[in-house]
């Protein structure tokens, strides 16, 4: 039986972004109880020309709200990058998860073919649905929450691999 372009996103997505969530709880549980200063991890970066951490977490949910939305054939809810502290990014992705669970398989199922256009700064790249998601959206989503994993790590939150891939 085929995959369906329904289970192959919303429930990767959904997922993936619990186990971030969780990964986020136990940063602020390791911020606090040190009584760290948060914005120390929420600025870092693993390299000057990368996005610090704050930016990692926004743009995985960027990227799973906006593809999944895009192959619904849905106008990506629009979220402010105004998160200051692990209790904001926490409900980012939260809210993100929320919105996914609205997104059904008969919304997506399909898409495969569909035209996804992206407007990128100056330019425009166009996909087919089923390109879009494993060639760009997946892709890009792994990126970030993968990275924004690997600050956390770096930076002494004690969390593995159980906790990244998120509840079964």
């Amino acid at each position: 039986m085929p995959i369906s372009m329904y289970h192959a996103s919303v429930p990767v997505y959904t997922r993936q972004l619990g186990g971030l969530a969780g990964c986020l709880r136990k940063a602020q549980a390791h911020y606090a109880e040190r009584r760290y200063d948060e914005s120390a991890l929420l600025g870092y970066r693993l390299y000057p020309d990368m996005f610090h951490f704050t930016r990692q977490v926004q743009a995985s949910t960027d990227h799973a709200r906006n593809g999944a939305a895009r192959l619904a054939g849905l106008e990506p809810p629009k979220y402010e990058d105004d998160e200051k502290s692990l209790a904001e990014l926490i409900g980012r992705v939260e809210k993100t998860i929320t919105f996914l669970n609205t997104i059904t398989p008969e919304q997506v199922d399909g898409s495969e073919e569909k035209t996804i256009t992206l407007k990128i700064r100056d330019r425009e790249l166009s996909f087919k649905g089923l390109s879009f998601l494993l060639n760009q959206s997946m892709p890009n989503f792994y990126f970030h929450v993968t990275t924004a994993y690997n600050i956390m790590r770096h930076n002494g939150v004690e969390i593995g691999k159980r906790d990244f891939l998120g509840a079964s």
